[in-house]
């Protein structure tokens, strides 16, 4: 099935939009995770991480499935297919995977911003929490920069399924 080239023009954007999004949104997240390890003023702390769990919760969450799903319907509608090419099938299942990873660690973050609300800043718990999210956050962009990458490059090479439906 493919898409009329304005509803193709419309899922791509969308794709985009949610794709850049979702890495200015992780990036975001990073410079804030570093500042709540790094600072030794507790207002600054304690902003960083409450900010990190809203960011995390509406704007990275949000934007990873609408990644994911835009992929999906573009990958679907046009010539590249969504098990034609290993580079599309790639994009994919890195997208998801760190789409899962996300939810698993939104409980860790939801307790970041909880340690940080306390009246006593508790900084042992919270210092092993920010270096966590500091590292988690940073392979969570450079996982998600392979796609980006992908797209603009295409590498050849096409699936065991891809072979056979353009030879069929």
């Amino acid at each position: 099935m493919t898409m009329s080239p304005r509803l193709r023009k419309f899922a791509l954007t969308a794709h985009v939009v949610s794709s850049v999004g979702l890495l200015g949104a992780i990036a975001s997240f990073l410079a804030l995770a570093v500042a709540g390890l790094t600072s030794q003023n507790d207002q600054m702390v304690r902003a960083a991480y409450l900010a990190m769990d809203l960011i995390a919760r509406f704007v990275i969450l949000a934007l990873a499935f609408a990644s994911l799903l835009t992929g999906f319907v573009q990958s679907g509608g046009t010539q590249w297919g969504l098990f034609r090419h290993y580079w599309v099938l790639t994009k994919l299942l890195l997208t998801a995977f760190a789409t899962i990873v996300l939810l698993v660690k939104m409980e860790l973050i939801g307790y970041a911003a909880r340690l940080s609300a306390e009246t006593t800043l508790s900084r042992g718990d919270l210092r092993a929490t920010g270096i966590q999210l500091v590292i988690h956050a940073s392979c969570g962009l450079l996982v998600l920069l392979v796609p980006a990458v992908l797209s603009v490059y295409k590498p050849p090479g096409m699936t065991r399924y891809g072979w056979r439906k353009q030879h069929a």
